[in-house]
């Protein structure tokens, strides 16, 4: 009966269903599909990367600058095949304050920094700490980034020119109504209607592609008012320039930089390290963590130097390329590619698009990304989870990704702890010999230290006490002290107490406090944690 409960609640919390082959094999066929991929994530990619550009203040072309750069470098050098990165709203709204007091030349020094603090996390490794990351967390990530997107859509529902574009959405400026509307959402459902039937008839071309294709030659065909990806900004443009940041060498720039920096590093690697696991939930794949740490470091770094506003992962257009059939790192390299090309010679051609085009393809991609199936388990799961994924979900909305992950974990761990807390108990018995033997089960850690410590009964105890630690671990310096605490009340007492099965490293820590230990051949001697990972110590058994 507890396995059919938890196999039914370890089905019920899964990412929706959407793997592949683990290995792709590059054939010609997946080649093309691959470029197909790479360009319909090029044209979700301009208004996107136009939009986070007003949103920090910058001239579009430092979006789209970044977006091919970024773009093109993790997709050569980083740790997933098939994950697209770019200017992202996350990193805007960050430097926007940055760029209105200081100017984008500032902006340009933070980037390169930025990149210099990524490339250091990952050659310390510290991707692997994303592991750490509950599962309920990622339903909520993906949950409060499928909100973000859509309302970020609403921006293409305003007359052209009078929006101000924000990191979760619109302000000011007047909604569309009447025909121009009605005609706007018909094109949307147009584009969303091809993306849904057309799998069902041929895989041949990307449905976002032929959505996009077929919105566009209604339109053109039909002379249908409507805005298009020209309205928003012109993207003609030349080839980045290489360009070192005019700021002064001085300390004080340091210090106006750095603290924008490390916050940029630390958004951009949160967000690229999540989009890394669900895109290895979606493709099979694991690891990789570490490289595309340098992968983002090092666009980042570039891109700084070639007048872009930087970068990180981008879950929309990551989905859309997985969608579409992109599985090697020819989708990205295309991707990027082609967004260069339409800044130097396709612009015209780009500006003509609809936006609803690319708006019904964005609203395809938050229904894929929403996890539909965290609506059904949140009364499944236990209660601790099924806040953390609300939590999570509303903190993303309303003010970021990084914020609302390092909030989900936070609240994750404080209910691991207070409920490993209170597993901590004794079994008692008497030796023949007249001697209280306590067996301690459950964790002993700085939250049950305080319960270890009330399990003793050292008035009503013979002279003779025996604690056994076979069936417990200790976890850390406060679990030490506890230790060391039951036995000072026991000495003081004028009775002896002897400590079992502990490492040789908490023989050592206690000592001090007397001839509190028996070594008897049962006592472990754990190696120490920092030493050999797969074992555990002290500070990480017993």
């Amino acid at each position: 009966m507890a396995k059919a409960l938890l196999a039914r609640y370890a089905d019920s919390i899964t990412m929706p269903d959407l793997r592949v082959s683990p290995t792709t094999a590059l054939t010609a066929g997946q080649a093309k599909t691959d470029v197909l991929s790479g360009l319909t994530v090029a044209l979700a990619l301009v208004p996107e990367a136009v939009a986070f550009a007003f949103v920090a203040g910058v001239h579009p072309l430092v979006g789209l600058y970044a977006a091919f750069m970024v773009g093109l470098i993790t997709a050569i050098f980083g740790g997933r095949p098939g994950m697209i990165s770019g200017a992202t709203g996350a990193l805007a709204v960050v430097m926007v304050a940055l760029v209105a007091q200081h100017g984008v030349e500032y902006l340009f020094a933070t980037v390169v920094l930025m990149g210099v603090l990524q490339l250091i996390a990952g050659a310390l490794h510290w991707g692997k700490f994303i592991r750490l990351v509950p599962h309920p967390v990622m339903l909520g990530f993906v949950n409060g980034l499928a909100i973000v997107i859509f309302l970020a859509q609403l921006t293409q529902f305003k007359v052209p020119g009078t929006t101000e574009v924000t990191g979760h959405g619109t302000t000011g400026g007047a909604w569309l109504s009447g025909l121009p509307l009605v005609v706007m959402l018909g094109l949307v459902a147009l584009t969303m209607a091809v993306i849904w039937l057309l799998p069902r008839v041929t895989r041949i071309v990307p449905a976002p592609l032929a959505g996009i294709a077929v919105t566009a030659a209604v339109v053109i065909v039909l002379g249908l008012d409507t805005p298009r990806v020209g309205d928003l900004a012109s993207i003609e443009g030349g080839f980045p320039p290489f360009h070192i940041p005019a700021v002064p060498l001085t300390w004080d720039t340091v210090q106006i930089i750095l603290p924008y920096a490390v916050i940029l590093a630390a958004i951009g690697l949160i967000e690229s390290l999540l989009t890394l696991n669900l895109v290895g939930e979606m493709t099979g794949q694991r690891g990789g963590a570490s490289q595309e740490c340098m992968a983002q470091g090092a666009a980042n770094v570039v891109t700084g130097f070639f007048g872009g506003m930087g970068g990180c992962a981008m879950i929309g257009q990551s989905m859309i390329n997985v969608k579409s059939g992109g599985r090697t790192r020819i989708a990205g390299i295309a991707a990027a590619l082609f967004l260069l090309s339409f800044i130097l010679v396709a612009s015209p051609l780009i500006e003509i698009i609809p936006l609803a085009a690319l708006v019904g393809v964005m609203f395809m991609v938050v229904i894929g990304t929403f996890a539909w199936n965290s609506l059904r388990i949140l009364f499944k799961v236990p209660l601790t989870d099924a806040f953390v994924i609300v939590l999570v979900t509303v903190v993303t909305v309303y003010e970021d990704l990084a914020v609302a992950v390092v909030v989900g974990v936070i609240v994750s761990a404080l209910a691991y702890a207070w409920n490993n807390a209170r597993r901590i108990h004794a079994k008692t018995y008497t030796t023949p010999e007249g001697a209280k033997v306590y067996q301690v089960q459950g964790p002993l850690f700085f939250g049950s230290s305080d319960g270890f410590v009330e399990l003793f009964d050292t008035v009503g105890d013979p002279s003779r006490v025996i604690v056994d630690f076979a069936d417990s671990r200790v976890v850390d310096q406060s679990a030490l002290q506890a230790i060391e605490a039951v036995a000072s009340k026991y000495e003081a007492a004028g009775k002896s107490i002897s400590l079992r099965h502990l490492s040789r490293d908490c023989h050592r820590l206690l000592r001090k406090a007397g001839h509190l230990v028996v070594d008897s051949a049962d006592d472990p001697d754990y190696a120490l944690a920092v030493d050999y990972p797969v074992r555990t110590g002290i500070l990480g058994g017993h």
